[in-house]
């Protein structure tokens, strides 16, 4: 446990000196602490030795997805659901499920995979992550129905692609019974529990009796969170789904603990991150990298560039959205973290084809930070320039705007 803090703390260190570099280059944060865990990882230089069954694995992705999507739904309180609801709507309700099927199908036809084990990747894979998308999204020149477009759908699709994990996974275990009531049941008590605990929460504030002070008021929003990861673990309760919910049930109804809990929240959320992907990269070998064989090291592009791309095309027929910003949606589908979780807690869970399932997960979420990283920058030029020529054509730029110029 010290050589895994102190390794965390130096890399943080070293992404935190090199942060405004990343930001104007393709160097990417999060890929740092992938490819620093998989060099102190095991398969390298073995500093940092952990095991997929290992409680501080399960533990730390539990905790980093619970926060992830605790503030993934601050972002998408319903107030901003219903105002953006039909670009996202499109991308969530067909491109999703879209994705989700054509993975399965390359699983299942390339690399012989039963269909339960197919979807099952389908469905990891099929979240979208904004981390990897960073200059894109926060470019100020990129359209705004762009960037809120793929920050809703990244928001929001690592909840809905969770009931689809957790039921393929329960159907991969084998069990002739799948006690889908006892699984509907801890989904639903999940969805109470992150609606209610906020909501008596905020309304009790919102009484005569209780108040906030300033310095304790980003406190408040930990606290309804930390209460209802208490509250699920005590009863059972889906815990993802009840962080997701709570999230959404804070923005909605609880605009000022949003606001004060915003900047505060998504730092320990990041940090989260940043760990789990410092774990996710020390699980991960140069045998199991190898161990995929070429099939799997296809499979992986093709879930990139073929099962993303032709579920936006087919999700945005005639929405009116340019040709331009529908390659920049269909491009950046990076697999990112919520991915990162539920590889871990399938392989800790004990499925028969856990291994083959995680390392093909694997592969495809180290192809994808590592482009997708990279080439966010570069996108994100493209809408740089009014008149739609890149900014690295500033030459070109001059020339046009003198000729445009009126003669003396």
């Amino acid at each position: 446990m010290g050589v895994l803090l102190t390794a965390f703390a130096c890399v943080l260190l070293l992404a935190v000196l090199l942060s405004s570099l990343a930001h104007r280059t393709i160097l990417s944060t999060a890929a740092l602490f992938l490819v620093a865990g998989f060099v102190l990882g095991d398969g390298v230089l073995g500093v940092v030795s952990l095991r997929p069954g290992d409680d501080l694995v399960a533990t730390l992705a539990e905790l980093a997805l619970f926060t992830v999507l605790f503030t993934d739904g601050m972002r998408v309180g319903w107030a901003e659901l219903r105002s953006a609801w039909r670009l996202p709507g499109r991308a969530l309700g067909w491109g999703l499920p879209l994705t989700l099927a054509i993975t399965a199908i390359g699983a299942h036809y390339l690399l012989g995979l039963g269909w339960i084990e197919a979807l099952l990747i389908g469905a990891i894979l099929a979240p979208t992550d904004p981390v990897f998308a960073a200059a894109l999204v926060g470019n100020e020149k990129v359209p705004p129905r762009l960037r809120q477009l793929l920050n809703v759908e990244s928001g929001v699709n690592d909840g809905l692609a969770l009931p689809f994990v957790i039921l393929f996974l329960a159907i991969a275990a084998g069990s002739d019974d799948l006690h889908l009531g006892e699984l509907g049941l801890e989904l639903g008590l999940g969805i109470v529990i992150g609606v209610a605990i906020p909501w008596v929460a905020i309304k009790l504030e919102q009484t005569r009796w209780f108040a906030a002070s300033t310095p304790y008021e980003p406190l408040n929003a930990l606290a309804i969170g930390l209460l209802v990861l208490a509250l699920g673990k005590a009863t059972h309760g889906n815990l993802f789904l009840a962080a997701f919910s709570a999230g959404i049930t804070v923005a909605t109804f609880g605009p000022r603990q949003r606001e004060s809990f915003e900047h505060f929240g998504e730092l320990i959320a990041e940090v989260f991150k940043l760990a789990a992907l410092l774990v996710f990269g020390a699980l991960i070998t140069p045998a199991l990298l190898g161990s995929v064989g070429w099939q799997g090291w296809l499979f992986a592009v093709l879930a990139l560039i073929v099962a993303r791309p032709i579920a936006i095309w087919l999700s945005f027929l005639r929405s009116g959205l340019g040709v331009r910003e529908q390659a920049a949606v269909a491009w950046f589908g990076p697999k990112g973290f919520a991915s990162v979780v539920y590889g871990l807690l399938v392989l800790g869970s004990g499925i028969a084809a856990a291994v083959p399932v995680f390392q093909l997960v694997a592969v495809t979420i180290v192809l994808s930070i590592l482009l997708h990283s990279s080439t966010d920058i570069v996108v994100a030029r493209w809408f740089d320039d009014e008149r739609e020529v890149p900014a690295w054509y500033g030459s070109v730029t001059r020339k046009i705007r003198r000729r445009e110029r009126p003669s003396p």
